[in-house]
Formats: structure tokens, C-alpha cells, sequence
């Protein structure tokens, strides 16, 4: 373990176990001074209170952490299914963290979590997560981090993925064939892997076809409905507009077909829509969706089996390894 303890805080102040540990619970006993010079140690040294310490030692908390950007999204409603029928049979509970794509209040989560509040965690990062400091330091201190979906490919531990290259060049390149001449791609996020990942599949098809990528038709929307259907609407309405348009994420789905409700654009007629998405209501919407489905319970399963073989080894380092689980393209008359 590399967290600070207050032994060590109590040794670097030159003070006693018993005061450094009164000024952190702020007793009345200590001067204002001295829980200054504790506090500001602390936060230098990155230290977190632990409370659970002495029960850890005899036994483990039962719990594992899922760490989520959302859960209106359906790709991880039915992950999140997917690692509770593993959790269920280890005899586990697990507790659902979601992050709201804030890259601030992930790491106030995962900073708690260095407490041993949880035995492991599987981690979906958010969209503005562009470092991974704040996840290497809870890996550091001795609690097994699993990644699916969303990851941080510099981190050294499992990664449970599918394969977003190439879902990015298969949707564009059935939109090429056809007959898509310019083709739209709206991403969630510069940071996300999956994303720029996606993005790289659908530059390549564009490669493959002889036609030159045009940087305007890759639009970067966010988690506000109203401002990405004001995108979407803009980069439609435009003389040269796109005749194909690729989601990158679910979320994206209903503004594209409002966007084009309201402009009177057919889809397929005048544009060819595809989403990255698990939305069953795909089928029944009008047109149904083309879409890239993700294994989104396999993904999740997948995950929480290789933290319980990890949590099953006492804690054992795990392998810097990436589980791929393909999507399926499913087309659809929005498309074709």
C-alpha cells in the first residue's frame, strides 16, 4: 500500500499519532495552528482517511465499485446487467457511481474510494478525462481497477472493449456504398478513446474511397440536447450539408431525427442516418435506425469476471491486457 498513513504524517510533523489524528477529526483539543500545519501535510501528501482499515485487515467489504458517465444511455443499463449477474454469484453488492462526464467529480469519487470503502472497481471513464493520474493512484494503493467501454489506454490493468476502429470504417463505408458522397461524423469527446477511435475507422473508409476528409463535417457535441440538436440542425441546413451522417454515441440520436423532422429532410431519402447504440426502439422508429450495436452485457460480464479473478488472488496485480468483444453493424432503412 503507498497511502500515507497518520503514522507518517505524525513522523514528517514531529507530533504524536493521537494529535495528528485529534487535528484531522478538527478536536477542540488542538490548536488552530497545529491542525493547519496537519491539514496542509495532508493535502500535500495526498492523504485519505480510512476509516475501514482495521475490519479490511480480517475481511474484505463485499462491494465493487461501478463507475459510470450515465445511465440513461442503454449500452450501460445492460452492462451494468450483465456484472450484476457475476457480482450476484460471488455474493457481492454493487454500487453504481456515475460521473455525469465530469472529469471533477470522477476523481472525487475514485479519490473516496482509496478509503477501502470498495474491493475492486469497474471503470467507465468520462468524457472530459484527459489524464490518468488520479486512476493510477487507487491502483497504486492496492485496489483492482477494470476498464470497459471508456478507457485510459496508458493504464496498466484490464481492459474489456470492443472494436471501435473497425465499427468506425464498416458504418462508413456502408454509407459510401451507398452512395454517400459527404458524410457527417459526431463525436462525444477529443479524449475518449472510443471516440477517436471510431473517428480514425471512418477517416480510413473515407481513405479507401479516394475522398478527402472536409474537418467541418466532424462535429464535437456534449451532453446539452438543445445545443446538439443546434449543431446538427446548423451543419444540415447548410447549402453543402452532409447526405450521410454517423452518431458516435447514442445520445445523438433522437437531435439527428428531430433535426431532420423539422427541416423536412428524408432520412434515407436526402440524408443516411447510423448511431452507435443499443436502443431497442431502433426497429420502431420511422425509419428504423441502422445501427452499430455494441455486446454491452457480454462487455459488462466480461469485466466483472476478470475483477473477481483478481479479487479471488488476493488482490493480485492485474495483466495489462485488452479483452476485444465485436459490435454488429445492423442495417436498417435509415441507411439504405
Amino acid at each position: 500500500m503507498s497511502n500515507t498513513t497518520i503514522k507518517i504524517l505524525a513522523k514528517e510533523l514531529n507530533l504524536s499519532v493521537a494529535t495528528v489524528s485529534k487535528a484531522l477529526r478538527d478536536s477542540h483539543e488542538i490548536s488552530t495552528e497545529t491542525k493547519q500545519k496537519v491539514l496542509a501535510l495532508a493535502e500535500k501528501m495526498n492523504y485519505v482517511a480510512n476509516p475501514y482499515a482495521s475490519s479490511l485487515r480480517k475481511r474484505r467489504s463485499n462491494t465493487i465499485a461501478v463507475v459510470l458517465p450515465e445511465v440513461a444511455d442503454s449500452f450501460f443499463s445492460q452492462a451494468i446487467n450483465g456484472i450484476e449477474s457475476v457480482a450476484q454469484d460471488k455474493g457481492y453488492h454493487v454500487l453504481i457511481y456515475l460521473t455525469h462526464e465530469s472529469f471533477t467529480r470522477e476523481e472525487a469519487i475514485l479519490k473516496e474510494f482509496q478509503s477501502g470503502r470498495v474491493d475492486g472497481i469497474l471503470l467507465s471513464v468520462s468524457g472530459e478525462t484527459s489524464h490518468s493520474e488520479h486512476i493510477k493512484k487507487v491502483i497504486a494503493s492496492g485496489i483492482p481497477i477494470v476498464f470497459f467501454d471508456r478507457v485510459c489506454e496508458d493504464v496498466e490493468t484490464a481492459k474489456v472493449i470492443t472494436d471501435d476502429f473497425d465499427c468506425g470504417h464498416k458504418a462508413a463505408t456502408h454509407l459510401l456504398k451507398q452512395g454517400c458522397e459527404r458524410i457527417a461524423f459526431l463525436s462525444v469527446s477529443s479524449y475518449l478513446s472510443i471516440s477517436n477511435h471510431r473517428m480514425k475507422g471512418y477517416e480510413k473508409a473515407l481513405e479507401d474511397h479516394q475522398l478527402k476528409l472536409n474537418k467541418d463535417d466532424i462535429l464535437f457535441c456534449g451532453n446539452d440536447i438543445d445545443e446538439n440538436y443546434w449543431i446538427i440542425k446548423n451543419a444540415l441546413n447548410k447549402e453543402t450539408r452532409p447526405d450521410g451522417i454517423i452518431a458516435s454515441v447514442e445520445k445523438f440520436t433522437a437531435s439527428i431525427y428531430l433535426a431532420c423532422n423539422d427541416l423536412n429532410l428524408s432520412i434515407p431519402g436526402d440524408i443516411k442516418v447510423i448511431s452507435f447504440t443499443n436502443l431497442q426502439t431502433a426497429l420502431i422508429l420511422n425509419p428504423p435506425l441502422t445501427t452499430v450495436t455494441q455486446p454491452a452485457f457480454e462487455m459488462g460480464k466480461t469485466a466483472a469476471t476478470v475483477l473477481f479473478k483478481a479479487l479471488g488472488k488476493n488482490n493480485s496485480i492485474l495483466k495489462n491486457e485488452t479483452v476485444i468483444i465485436p459490435s454488429i453493424l445492423n442495417i436498417r432503412y435509415s441507411s439504405s
